[in-house]
């Protein structure tokens, strides 16, 4: 359905030198697939999810969608041609909803644009996407300032969905919730995926959330993918340095295993994005780029498929 070739977004920085926020991505998400993307703060997760659907213009590389190559950059009439099949629940509840309108308003205003709901069927409409997300028809009525931030994000969904869109991108949409709520919303987007038929790209931080809901894992590190495969692969096996240091960073489900276990240490905090060189992006932060001596900072290390399926991009594999 969805297929990136070589997707880059890089902003100006202050003399004329570029912030590689995105850096030849190259990523194929088929039908009914949800694909979790992880990664660190910084990494470019959300950069990559606002530059797929259009939100920001591409530098460089492709996105096809069914078949059909997207333009590099999209205009009024191109949003109002996709939007229908692309959408994105995005990461804040809070400065995502226009203050100044009602629930009703913004769940209906992408079909009303589109003319798939009339003035008569709007109120039922809405108030239907609204009890779908676990909310109540009574809510129509109230403005955004007077729900949680958990029910915030659920009318986001109720937008994104109400147009009945093919593929969505989940631009961590857990990550300002409670850890209950987080259940909620999870567990409400693997329903609707079920009845709707959706596909997703679920960016977001907790690893063991997106290993629930995904089917396969994408590993982003400084704007580029450094390991691909199914979730239970990546999470039991991974391959690249980075990915086994962040997953052994995840807190462990047993408190006394959580007591006595020692974990890894990434060296330093992520570099600056700004004007990358050659050689291994994580190379100035990897406990064995010792191993590889000048290749790992010097060459930068090729897209491979080690396993049946699980691709990662190192060296020292």
């Amino acid at each position: 359905m969805i297929e990136l070739r070589n997707l880059t977004r890089h902003f100006d920085a202050s003399g004329g030198r570029k912030v590689h926020a995105v850096d030849g991505v190259s990523l194929k998400i088929s039908a009914n697939e949800v694909v979790g993307l992880v990664g660190e703060s910084g990494c470019g997760k959300s950069t990559l999810g606002r530059t797929l659907v259009g939100l920001y213009d591409k530098t460089a590389g492709e996105v096809w969608f069914e078949g059909e190559k997207m333009p590099a950059s999209l205009g009024p009439a191109d949003f109002r041609r996709y939007s229908r099949s692309l959408q994105m629940i995005f990461q804040d509840p809070y400065s995502s909803l226009n203050p100044r309108m009602t629930v009703r308003d913004i769940i209906a205003e992408g079909p009303l644009l589109h003319g798939l709901w009339k003035g008569a069927e709007v109120d039922g409409r809405a108030g239907g996407w609204l009890e779908r997300v676990g909310l109540s028809r009574d809510h129509l009525s109230r403005y955004p300032h007077e729900f949680s931030g958990g029910q915030r994000q659920r009318i986001g969904i109720a937008r994104a969905l109400a147009l009945e869109p093919r593929f969505v991108v989940c631009d961590e949409p857990i990550s300002a919730l409670d850890v209950s709520v987080q259940a909620q919303v999870v567990n409400l987007l693997a329903e609707l995926k079920q009845q709707m038929g959706l596909t997703l790209l679920f960016i977001a931080h907790d690893l063991s959330m997106v290993r629930y809901v995904s089917d396969r894992m994408a590993v982003m590190y400084l704007g580029a993918l450094i390991e691909l495969g199914p979730s239970e692969s990546v999470c039991s096996e991974p391959l690249h340095p980075y990915t086994q240091l962040l997953l052994a960073s995840n807190p462990e489900a047993d408190p006394a295993a959580e007591r006595i276990r020692q974990d890894p240490e990434i060296k330093g905090e992520i570099p600056s994005p700004i004007d990358l060189g050659p050689g291994c992006r994580f190379a100035g932060r990897c406990p064995r780029a010792s191993e590889g001596g000048e290749t790992c900072k010097r060459i930068t290390p090729e897209w491979r498929e080690i396993r049946s399926g699980h691709f990662a991009a190192c060296h020292l594999i």
